[in-house]
């Protein structure tokens, strides 16, 4: 009897057996020591700027963390254990730093405390946060000057639907949402009493893609949604501890007090629920409430928008909110297109405004596209007022006098959405007595931060713009070969600022920055900042993963066949030797621009501090690969139908990359693999299916299948049916059979993200697998669309790196005509 065919069957089937049925598996220990170097901490600075808390975040939560039971209720996931967010993030620890400068103090917590990021008050002397234990979410505070925290005994939070903790103007007190203190059992599960029943009158209503998000699946959910996300909102008096309850136990959404501290605008969501939405679509009430909890008003009444057209908003008012710098001023938003963006209308919304001193409503001003936000300045009655034209994808910003109706409103910017060059910044903003936050406000001017991209790489920048003119002054500008960062005042007339500085061989510290009196003797250059400043370390913080600072990267650009300029970051192994051909992984997402101007602009730097996180493709240049980071895939073309051109697009950016890295003498041409995730994930199936430019690809929680995404995907508005060609064009499974290469597929079995939900990947498998193509389906259990447990990504990376390692650095030479260049399919 012949015993060696069986026996190399078997060794075939135990080596094609998924490492996951064997365990977790391990990326060599060079990646291990990488990925689990120490942290960086959080910093969140205090509103007198003279202190920085820094909290010590967990990256990696074990697997037992995304483990925990879990309850998935119209987009929220729930720890039913605790009543709070499933795998909600935290930290372990919380230290306080002196700006300028001292030593730093560390905040004693509870052994095993998980604690949320702090909010300060706002004059700097305590922070509010919570801790999360095994028995519920408990609220902690600490005290500044003496360096303690402490828990707020008998209260447990609930912080479901946000707006959890918040001080109220006396800067003493906190509102707050609490679990109920005597609430029933939770619902228990039963036998359906009744098939579930969904029935349309038959109007039209197409709602986004991207709204059916863990949505509720029946009554029983229904139940476990108002059980857990029922709320008792209260005062904590943080000094006495005295608890004060306003109101009945409800579903509440966004909870707000006034400035003044007299009103809490209150946001009720009330049934009937929707099978198909998310809470937000809720109905809901929007009611004005005193203090003590008496309800004064209803201001609104919203039903259940379970039909918001595709890009569109609810009708009705919107938005509510308090205006920062008076006492009890409501600002909200109302639709004049009844919502749809596909009506033609001189105007699309109204900024309507009212206060509570017995006035009138009245209406702020009306936009020509979709209000997309206010700034408000601290003093002056002027506020900011931004529309987006999503057509054009352009946008506007205004200033407009909220205290003069009869004040000219004048165009501040009015450019692309794409716009990164030109960028103007985003305005600066402080906290005002109240505790509201405002932009600030020196002498008719504002100030505002950008990142300065370029072509030469970000460099950020802080200017001051003058409203009685509208020409800015160039205060900061980063230097070259640094980024820095500009993050706060610390006393405007001093010229004091806080910036945060890296380069790549400086890992990110806080510096404080004081702007010399005058600016130098010569005009500065186009671009240039008019005024020199000193530089002061405040942190302190070393270099993690010195073993990284051995990589190399470098900023190439180059052009696309039809001019376009493109770009992409090179990162080359520790060790390289110029003129060596390597291994080569290209990483990508496509982007959609309007217009080839804007496509062609560069966002990031070379100057950055390096840091390899999670399941990034960095790892490969520890393992002798050169990667091409952030390779350009721009999609250029009309909004309306961007995606037509969608597939030559992305196989000549893919293919102009390629050139180049080859010309450039890094890259073999042999030995080129393709990664991409979500969007980035179909861009990469796409080009092995219709391109012969790569050995390999692997491709992260993605969408192969645009026809289960029949109501839009990404920036393309057409259904199905109004673009049935266009869906399937650009759906790889559709194509299975085009692809000969080796594909591996990684999804998260829980991803909650309606356009990739897991099927998509085992549907794809399924095809290249009955077509006779190679592919690998890796699904990690627990996993949201992005992966966080240690052992996920641990896991991730060993499957990348061993995908790579044998169909692309060690790949045989292509069954082809030899050195044939690649080609578009």
């Amino acid at each position: 009897m012949n015993l060696a065919r069986p026996l190399v069957v078997l060794v075939l089937v135990a080596w094609c057996t998924p490492a996951a049925a064997e365990g977790y598996a391990k990326p060599p220990q060079a990646v291990l020591d990488v990925l689990h170097a120490r942290e960086p901490r959080a910093p969140f600075l205090g509103p007198t700027r003279r202190a920085l808390l820094l909290l010590e975040p967990v990256r990696y939560p074990p697997i037992a963390d995304l483990a925990a039971p879990m309850l998935r209720l119209a987009g929220v996931r729930v720890d039913p254990r605790t009543n709070g967010e499933h795998g909600a993030p935290y930290g372990v620890g919380l230290t306080v730093q002196p700006v300028p400068d001292g030593a730093e103090v560390r905040i004693p917590l509870p052994a095993g405390a998980r604690i949320g990021a702090p909010r300060w008050n706002v004059d700097g002397s305590m922070v509010a946060f919570t801790n999360t234990t095994a028995a519920g979410v408990e609220l902690w505070v600490a005290d500044l000057a003496t360096r303690r925290a402490r828990r707020l005994p008998g209260l447990k939070l609930n912080p479901l639907l946000g707006h959890t903790v918040q001080w109220m103007a006396d800067q003493k007190t906190l509102l707050v949402k609490l679990v109920p203190a005597r609430r029933a059992p939770p619902p228990a599960a039963v036998v359906p009493p009744a098939p579930k029943v969904q029935e349309s009158a038959g109007a039209p209503g197409a709602s986004s893609t991207y709204e059916t998000r863990d949505v509720l699946s029946g009554p029983r959910d229904a139940d476990a949604f108002d059980y857990s996300m029922t709320a008792q909102l209260a005062l904590v008096h943080v000094p006495s501890g005295k608890v004060t309850r306003l109101g009945a136990p409800a579903v509440y959404g966004q909870v707000a007090r006034a400035p003044g501290g007299r009103h809490i605008l209150v946001e009720r969501i009330h049934r009937p629920y929707s099978y198909q939405r998310t809470w937000p679509r809720f109905p809901k009430d929007v009611e004005l409430w005193s203090p003590t909890g008496a309800r004064l008003e209803t201001l609104a009444r919203l039903p259940l928008f379970d039909a918001v057209p595709i890009d569109g908003v609810p009708t009705g008012p919107r938005g509510f909110e308090w205006r920062p710098t008076e006492p009890a001023t409501l600002v909200w938003v109302e639709a004049l297109d009844g919502g749809d963006p596909n009506t033609k209308v001189p105007h699309r919304d109204r900024v309507l405004l009212r206060r509570l001193d017995g006035s009138a409503v009245r209406e702020l001003g009306r936009t020509e596209h979709r209000f997309a936000g206010a700034h408000w300045l601290e003093r002056g009655g002027l506020v900011l007022i931004t529309e987006h034209d999503r057509d054009r994808r352009w946008r506007r910003t205004a200033v407009v006098n909220a205290d003069d109706p009869a004040a000219p409103r004048r165009t501040l910017w009015d450019m692309s959405a794409d716009e990164r060059y030109r960028h103007p910044g985003y305005p600066v903003y402080r906290p005002l007595p109240s505790g509201a936050w405002a932009v600030l406000e020196q002498d008719g001017a504002i100030f505002l931060g950008g990142q300065g991209s370029s072509r030469e790489g970000d460099r950020p920048f802080l200017d001051r713009l003058s409203l009685r003119t509208l020409t800015t002054e160039r205060l900061f500008r980063s230097e070259r070969k640094r980024v820095e960062q500009f993050i706060a005042w610390v006393d405007p007339a001093a010229g004091a600022f806080i910036t945060r500085r890296e380069s790549p061989s400086e890992p990110p510290n806080f510096v404080l920055r004081t702007l010399a009196a005058a600016g130098p003797a010569a005009a500065p250059a186009p671009g240039e900042a008019a005024r020199t400043s000193t530089a002061r370390a405040i942190t302190h913080d070393t270099d993690p993963t010195p073993q990284v600072r051995g990589i190399t990267k470098r900023r190439v650009t180059y052009q696309r066949a039809d001019g376009v300029p493109l770009s992409f970051t090179l990162y080359l192994p520790p060790g390289y030797r110029e003129g060596t051909r390597l291994p080569t992984l290209v990483w990508a997402y496509p982007l959609d621009y309007a217009d080839k101007a804007a496509a062609g602009q560069m966002a990031g730097s070379p100057w950055q501090f390096t840091r390899l996180v999670g399941a990034s493709p960095l790892f490969f240049a520890l393992q002798g690969y050169a990667v091409l980071d952030q390779v350009a895939m721009p999609v250029v073309g009309p909004p309306p139908k961007i995606y037509d051109t969608f597939i030559e697009q992305i196989v000549a950016n893919a293919r102009a990359a390629v050139d180049k890295a080859v010309a450039l003498g890094v890259t073999d041409p042999e030995r080129i693999g393709v990664m991409g995730h979500s969007h980035g994930a179909l861009m990469t199936v796409n080009l092995l299916a219709h391109s012969d430019l790569f050995r390999a690809g692997i491709a992260r929680s993605g969408a192969y299948n645009r026809t289960l995404t029949a109501f839009g995907f990404q920036s393309e508005k057409r259904t199905l049916w109004q673009a049935p060609d266009v869906y399937l064009r650009v759906s790889p499974l559709f194509h299975a059979d085009k692809i000969k290469r080796p594909l591996l597929l990684i999804h998260g079995e829980l991803d909650r993200n309606p356009g990739t939900v897991p099927l998509q990947s085992e549907k794809l498998y399924e095809a290249v697998r009955a077509l006779g193509g190679e592919v690998r389906l890796v699904m990690l259990p627990h996993e949201d669309h992005g992966y966080r447990a240690r052992e996920s990504v641990e896991h991730a990376l060993h499957e990348m790196l061993a995908w790579f390692d044998r169909h692309v650095k060690h790949a045989p030479p292509r069954a082809r005509v030899e050195h044939a260049p690649p080609r578009a399919r």
